[in-house]
């Protein structure tokens, strides 16, 4: 078996960021997978569960609303390994042409006081591991790396 793009990154280089992880196309329709890297892999403790787990549903939530981006949003969710997330966006994209999408979700995180999306027991398996104090923390980190990126946070190590 061939070991899969992810995996053929280099998790040692690699820095919190925004990175183009894989495109797919399906005759005209292009689809981009994005790393949304919060933590430095191997380096920095990864983000506890209930702040990863309270962002999945801010962001989710977000991007299904977001009048622009709601239908070219096909997923968003975690990374097994805890120090980011996978967008999946319907169109051919880079990494900085969603930049403003990103930094327009975590101010609207950042801003966010009400119930937390999908947070009861009919709607979510895990509905109480939630933490909207820690998931602001960590996006607000995000954003101010993501707000001033440079190449090394745009394009995968090589």
């Amino acid at each position: 078996m061939e070991k899969i793009e992810s995996f053929q990154v280099d998790h040692l280089r690699l820095k919190p960021g925004v990175y183009v992880s894989r495109k797919d196309a399906f005759g005209a329709l292009v689809l981009t997978t994005f790393d949304l890297r919060f933590k430095e892999p191997n380096k920095e403790p990864v983000m506890d569960q209930p702040a990863l787990h309270t962002i999945e549903h801010l962001c989710a939530t977000f991007l299904r609303s977001n009048a622009e981006w709601s239908g070219k949003t096909v997923y968003f969710g975690p990374m097994g390994c805890r120090t980011g997330f996978y967008v999946i966006l319907e169109g051919d994209y880079q990494s900085k042409d969603i930049l403003p999408l990103l930094l327009e979700m975590y101010d609207w995180i950042e801003g966010f006081n009400d119930s937390i999306p999908g947070a009861s027991a009919i709607e979510c398996g895990n509905w109480r591991e939630q933490n909207i104090d820690m998931a602001k923390w960590e996006c607000r980190r995000y954003a101010s790396i993501i707000r001033n990126a440079g190449r090394e946070n745009l394009e995968y190590p090589k």
